[in-house]
C-alpha cells in the first residue's frame, strides 16, 4: 500500500522545527513522537490535530542544541522503520510457528 504524504514546514528556528505531516494521522504520529523522545538531545516533540475530520497534523520538535531538530527527526524515522520491520518479521516467525 502506498501512502501519500506531504510534509510541509511550517516554521525552522535553530533548536525547534514545526512540520504540517498531510495525509498520516495518530498512528505513525504517536510511535514518531515517543521514538524522538528517547532521544536525548530531544527537548520537547510532540504532534496536534486541531480538528479531526479536517485538521492536518503539526509536529513540533525541540532540542537542546546538541543536533538539529532535522536531524533528530530523520535519525527517529529510521529507527520506527527498524522497529517496523523488526515486527514484522517476528510475526511472520509467528504466523509460521502457528502453523505448525
Amino acid at each position: 500500500m502506498q501512502l501519500e504524504l506531504k510534509v510541509r514546514v511550517l516554521r525552522k528556528e535553530a533548536y525547534r522545527v514545526e512540520l504540517e505531516v498531510d495525509g498520516e494521522d495518530h498512528s505513525f504520529l504517536n510511535i514518531l513522537v515517543k521514538t524522538l523522545l528517547k532521544d536525548p538531545s530531544v527537548k520537547f516533540a510532540a504532534y496536534r490535530i486541531d480538528h479531526p475530520l479536517t485538521g492536518k497534523p503539526v509536529v513540533v520538535v525541540e532540542t537542546n542544541g546538541g543536533k538539529d531538530p532535522f536531524d533528530a527527526l530523520t535519525e527517529a524515522s529510521a529507527k520506527v522503520k527498524e522497529l517496523a520491520k523488526e515486527f514484522r518479521e517476528a510475526f511472520e516467525k509467528s504466523l509460521e510457528e502457528y502453523g505448525s
